[in-house]
């Protein structure tokens, strides 16, 4: 399948799950598509993406060195853990902020 019909559709799983009050469901949703983002910019890259989920796709990339501090900080945010009473822990729209980091990751160089 095509990784802009990908995102897509996991953007709009995100926004639906949203809609319905189930803000877990929509973080799961912008997690999934900065995973399906990432393996498109290592494969592109040429590496061989090992079988790993997006959360710990996620925490490969911020280890990289390449990538720039503001994209590192969106991977933190999508790996922060909730709290006991499932809310953030930060103020952040995770689904902007996948939105913003699938957006970097998804569009080659110039």
């Amino acid at each position: 399948m095509d990784t802009k019909l990908e995102l897509q559709k996991e953007f709009e799983k995100a926004q639906q799950a949203r809609i319905n009050k189930n803000e877990g469901q929509a973080r799961v949703c912008a997690r999934r598509a900065a995973g399906i983002a990432i393996r498109d910019y290592l494969t592109r890259d040429g590496a061989r993406v090992p079988s790993m989920s997006a959360y710990d796709l996620l925490n490969l990339l911020k280890e990289d060195p390449l990538i720039p501090a503001d994209m590192k900080l969106i991977a933190d945010h999508l790996t922060v853990r909730v709290t006991e009473e499932f809310n953030l822990p930060i103020d952040a729209d995770l689904i902007a902020e996948a939105r913003i980091l699938c957006n970097w990751l998804t569009t080659p160089p110039q």
